[in-house]
């Protein structure tokens, strides 16, 4: 089986990403319960007429996979594989707004072949004219690792050399208002350096683009190599630490072997007591780090976890902004990533420095 590199990234998100030759030197802080993307200038990257037409998500996507892409100096990819959980949700709204006020007549289109999820993908894919395999996971909080799982099991058994992988997610305002309803988001809003602190229900939603290319042909420039990926539907508290050990041990390694916990901490004070389990229990002489803070919470927000951990094992350093504790390891070989949505979907990934 061939060994999988991440080769570039490319990522657009609540803090400035979007350069590579950064890695959270300056921090946003927000004070609120939804926070939006640092936006490009997408005149750099989109002609501008066309970006008129794109859809906040498309054109998130879009730049995150072009930084990807030049950074891997490739003009071309032998698959583009996405995961969204909501998809282009602010035309989604826009169709079905203009359904209930227009009494379901004289409806024009447009917002709803935009709606599609996966759009974006095929935005990238006509943009650099891919005509290769190109597919779409939703599959709610792990439809970035589905996509992941894809492009793993294609390079590792050479069916394709360079896949383009990502996840995408845009804020809706009437998608939030509901989840703000059904208390899934914070009632108040918190400042996000108190957010992992808080004592309340729900947490504070983002948006986000997240894209790398993943190959099997390690370069000088390579992230780190994509060891393993698993996911489960369900997966009780009392079954967590046995079900990571045996991720592990899939793997060859032990609990003692990993260097850097990232948790997908969100605040919410009914569903952070899964990464507390794992962080007072076997990883509590392991350096932690944390970033739903920075991000926010939404579908693919894993993926920002996953380009948190390609960044540190290339630069070789943490920031503090995500810190979780003060343990400093030895080096910085091998990252485990954890998430879970509200005690569902939960996901393992091992990366390793190159």
């Amino acid at each position: 089986m061939e060994k999988v590199y991440i080769n570039s990234i490319g990522s657009i998100s609540a803090q400035k990403t979007f350069d590579n030759n950064d890695f959270l030197e300056e921090i946003t802080t927000y004070e609120d319960n939804v926070i939006p993307v640092i936006e490009p200038n997408y005149k750099d990257f989109i002609p501008p007429a066309a970006a008129r037409r794109m859809a906040k998500g498309i054109k998130m996507g879009v730049v995150a996979s072009k930084i990807a892409m030049e950074e891997a100096n490739l003009t071309d990819i032998d698959a583009i594989i996405t995961g969204t959980g909501m998809g282009c949700v602010r035309d989604s709204e826009k169709f079905v707004t203009a359904i209930l006020d227009n009494n379901e007549q004289f409806l024009t289109p447009t917002s709803f072949i935009q709606s599609t999820h996966n759009t974006v993908a095929g935005q990238i894919a006509l943009g650099i004219g891919c005509k290769g395999y190109n597919f779409t996971y939703v599959h709610s909080s792990v439809s970035f690792e589905s996509a992941l799982i894809d492009a793993l099991m294609q390079l590792e058994l050479k069916e394709a050399e360079n896949i383009l992988v990502g996840g995408v997610d845009e804020s809706g305002e009437h998608t939030n208002a509901i989840h703000k309803l059904i208390q899934h988001i914070k009632p108040e809003k918190i400042n996000s350096n108190k957010l992992l602190h808080s004592k309340t229900v729900g947490a504070v939603f983002g948006e986000g683009a997240n894209f790398f290319v993943l190959s099997n042909n390690k370069k000088e420039t390579s992230y780190a190599q994509v060891m393993g990926v698993k996911t489960f539907n369900t997966l009780p508290k009392s079954e967590l630490e046995s079900s990571l050990e045996e991720f592990l041990k899939e793997n060859n390694l032990f609990v003692t072997d990993i260097d850097v916990l990232i948790s997908g901490n969100n605040g919410d004070v009914d569903y952070d007591n899964y990464y507390l389990d794992l962080a007072n229990g076997p990883f509590k002489n392991t350096q932690q780090v944390v970033y739903k803070h920075l991000s926010g919470e939404f579908n693919t927000a894993s993926a920002f976890g996953f380009w948190l951990g390609a960044k540190i094992l290339k630069t070789q350093q943490i920031p503090s902004a995500v810190a979780l504790n003060t343990i400093k390891p030895n080096g910085l070989e091998l990252v485990l990533l954890y998430n879970q949505y509200r005690g569902k979907n939960h996901s393992f990934i091992i990366l390793r420095r190159c």
